[in-house]
């Protein structure tokens, strides 16, 4: 899996190489970004608490205690993942969906009974041309790892402040006018 910030076309490239060899190409947008982000992040927020040997009775814990179980089995997560082994394009390049990557409209998300986490991306385009889309169904362990990928791209590509919630808010900047009138805003 590879998931990459592209300035040209100002938006995520995501790669996923099957075990079937076949590679599938999304383009993530900003907007699509702003739903996905926080959807993800609590489906597997709550997939992870789920894990967590308490099991049900967290789910009338407080917000506090939640995130931080959750953040810690994430951080135990990551700490075992293999970031660093390059992306390897499929092989011949078997690319059932296209060489142009699908410019997606719409994500499904319906955890699995059993773990996994079943995303279905869609391209819904309005000028009627048949729909594209495919399924990819990650354990938490491959769905953690997913969120770091696009988390970083998120970072580089300075979206993530605008809908992230534990991000730092800037205040805006305000120059005060020597002669007492109202302050100007800069932003």
């Amino acid at each position: 899996m590879s998931v990459s910030y592209v300035p040209e076309q100002d938006r995520v490239l995501m790669r996923v190489n099957t075990r079937e060899g076949e590679e599938m190409r999304v383009w993530l947008t900003r907007r699509l970004m702003a739903g996905l982000w926080p959807l993800l992040t609590r489906l597997l927020t709550d997939h992870l608490l789920k894990l967590e040997d308490a099991g049900t009775s967290l789910t009338s814990a407080d917000d506090s205690l939640k995130k931080m179980l959750a953040d810690f089995r994430k951080e135990e997560f990551l700490r075992k993942a293999d970031f660093d082994t390059p992306f390897q394009p499929a092989e011949p390049a078997q690319l059932p969906l296209g060489e142009d990557p699908l410019l997606i409209t719409d994500v499904d998300a319906t955890p699995m009974a059993g773990g996994p986490l079943r995303l279905t991306f869609n391209e819904r385009l309005p000028t009627g041309e048949k729909p594209r889309s495919f399924n990819l169904e990650m354990k938490p362990k491959l769905m953690q790892g997913l969120m770091h990928l696009l988390d970083t791209a998120l970072q580089q590509s300075r979206w993530r402040e605008s809908f992230v919630s534990d991000a730092p808010v800037e205040e805006p900047s305000v120059d005060e006018d020597p002669a007492g009138r109202k302050p100007r805003y800069l932003n």
